[in-house]
């Protein structure tokens, strides 16, 4: 007998994989032929066939999807470059590939969407400022250690500005610090800020350091730094250019032409100048051992004056002439006796040449010849 909880089960038809696989592909074709799919690339390969593979992705799930070659071509005509990290919406249908069971997403058209559109467009001008030298290393220019004056260029009203200076102002208090007011976001902002890079070149006293910072914000938000006629007027400053825009992990293109990025407001009036209260505990203990350093050497050369002072010849210079004089008799004496000796030689010498026979008289010497002959 059977329970009434235990119904008898529904017998269902058994499929074969590809069976399955047919039918939802059937569904997926009657249902997802035509979707807009929102989300991130990652994952891009170009395969050398043309065609484009990657994996729409947002913080809840991802799908496999393609552009075959012919679509691809055409969005490269339009200008878009595929590239990992893009924000897009693709249009196209959702299949399912049965050698391998998943399935993908055939993107037939896609667009960028907000914030995807900037950081395309903040790559591409990337790379063209980059082929043209703009963030070359080699350019980049030392900020002097103990600034005098400093040109800020930033929004008065933003919390940037007060973090700045009350930093900068506990590390050495009484610098000069010549604010240069300016929008740090929106249309007019990287006008205003090229024209406070041009103002500057023009102050009858010129700082020794410019600053240009602004507190964090989105990528839309920090925007004014990544426009190209900003980018061109701090790479034609004469004077050293210091960013600290956003936060850590925000990064323009003004901060890579820059001469020195820091990566916060904070931190740059930290860059900027040393502490003045460890500066002076530096020169201090400086002052010290060159105190000791001196004195050491004052102790050598003093005892080196002593000891060349006791010297006979400085405490009793006429000594030394005495002693001089000595030698000097001696030395004639002793030349007068050589002198002496050398004429008694000489003398003898001569008598014994005097009985040489070749000395005596030619004519008596050839008539001794001639008798002996």
């Amino acid at each position: 007998m059977k329970s009434r909880d235990n119904p008898s089960p529904i017998a269902l038809p058994i499929l074969t994989v590809g069976e399955l696989t047919s039918e939802i592909r059937f569904q997926l074709a009657q249902n997802f032929s035509n979707v807009l799919v929102m989300g991130e690339i990652s994952g891009l390969t170009k395969a050398s066939s043309g065609h484009a593979y990657f994996t729409l992705k947002d913080a809840q799930a991802q799908i496999s999807a393609v552009v075959w070659k012919t679509n691809m071509q055409r969005l490269m005509k339009q200008g878009l470059q595929l590239t990992n990290g893009l924000q897009v919406v693709c249009s196209g249908e959702v299949e399912v590939y049965p050698p391998r069971g998943n399935y993908q997403l055939i993107v037939k058209d896609l667009n960028l969407v907000g914030q995807g559109k900037m950081e395309l467009a903040f790559r591409q001008l990337k790379e063209k400022l980059q082929r043209e030298g703009y963030f070359d290393k080699s350019l980049k220019r030392v900020l002097p250690k103990y600034p005098r004056r400093i040109a800020l260029i930033t929004s008065p009203a933003g919390a940037a500005v007060r973090d700045f200076l009350q930093v900068l102002n506990r590390r050495w208090p009484n610098l000069e610090v010549i604010l240069v007011p300016v929008r740090v976001q929106g249309k007019e902002a990287s006008q205003e800020i090229v024209r406070a890079l041009q103002l500057v070149h023009q102050f009858a006293d010129l700082p020794e350091v410019i600053v240009v910072t602004r507190g964090g914000g989105s990528l839309e938000d920090l925007w004014a730094f990544n426009e190209e006629r900003v980018v061109r007027a701090i790479y034609d400053c004469t004077i050293p250019v210091m960013t600290g825009i956003g936060h850590e992990v925000d990064v323009t293109l003004a901060d890579l032409v820059a001469d020195v990025r820091a990566l916060t407001p904070t931190e740059a009036a930290e860059r900027l100048l040393p502490d003045q209260f460890q500066t002076k505990r530096q020169l201090q203990d400086l002052q010290r051992r060159l105190e000791s350093s001196l004195a050491t050497r004052y102790q050598h050369a003093r005892q080196l004056l002593i000891s060349i002072s006791n010297r006979r010849c400085l405490t009793d210079p006429q000594d030394r002439v005495h002693r001089l004089k000595e030698q000097l008799s001696n030395l004639q004496n002793r030349m007068t006796q050589a002198m002496i000796h050398q004429g008694s030689i000489a003398r003898s010498s001569l008598n014994e040449l005097r009985h040489h026979p070749a000395l005596e008289n030619p004519t008596a010497r050839l008539k001794k010849l001639n008798s002996q002959l």
